[in-house]
């Protein structure tokens, strides 16, 4: 395991600010990046569109195993291409959102996407985000990290996106949303939501991204993962 690419994870529920902290470290260090969560987002959307029920979990299986999908970045921004067609406003969605969540929780779907997660581990190394990184997918992982924030926190910040987004959405239907993903993630049977043994968890709550940013890197620098600049 030595020779591999070191890999950080950070995990953690929706809004901790997972994925702006994953894509500003693995640009900072020049890494790449995997957003697990979008894969499970993509295998919904995907289903969808080819009208697999949710409830299917051998189809689903079937959509996870021939996604077709490409993340590119460009000018700092992450775009994802799902069968060819841009899907990176799309699988943004609330509604996207808990169907995902819903997938997630089926093991035959989880088993499918595993490998094609793990192949994501190259030189000079991955920032790997997403709920079980830590501990399922990367458990050796040089350094694991688990960020949270209060409901109402992440509410907010989901409300303020969608806001300048364009999009109306109601404050208090996001808390729900949020509190009952949160619940399902975590009482699930298959890849709980929880923090790994070895993580260092971090609470987002008052804290900045750039803050944020930064004691991840003086962490990486610590454990001579990567520099500290």
């Amino acid at each position: 395991m030595s020779e591999q690419p070191p890999v950080l994870t950070i995990d953690g529920p929706g809004g901790a600010g997972k994925g702006t902290i994953s894509r500003l470290i693995a640009e900072r260090l020049g890494w790449h990046l995997l957003d697990s969560g979008a894969l499970y987002r993509l295998t919904a959307l995907a289903a969808g569109k080819h009208e697999v029920s949710l409830d299917d979990e051998a189809g689903l299986a079937r959509i996870a195993e021939g996604l077709d999908v490409v993340f590119l970045a460009e000018e700092g921004e992450a775009r994802i291409l799902l069968e060819g067609a841009d899907a990176t406003q799309a699988i943004r969605t609330e509604q996207v959102g808990d169907a995902a969540s819903r997938v997630a929780a089926l093991p035959a779907v989880r088993e499918a996407l595993l490998k094609r997660q793990r192949d994501f581990r190259k030189s000079p190394g991955l920032v790997a985000d997403g709920r079980d990184m830590g501990t399922v997918v990367f458990p050796e992982a040089p350094l694991k990290i688990f960020l949270t924030a209060s409901a109402e926190e992440r509410a907010r910040r989901r409300h303020l996106q969608l806001r300048e987004a364009g999009v109306d959405a109601s404050l208090s239907s996001l808390l729900k949303e949020i509190q009952a993903r949160d619940a399902r993630d975590m009482q699930r049977s298959v890849a709980p939501l929880v923090p790994a043994d070895d993580a260092v968890e971090l609470d987002t709550t008052s804290l900045t991204i750039p803050e944020v940013v930064d004691r991840l890197t003086e962490l990486l620098a610590r454990r001579g993962l990567a520099s500290g600049t």
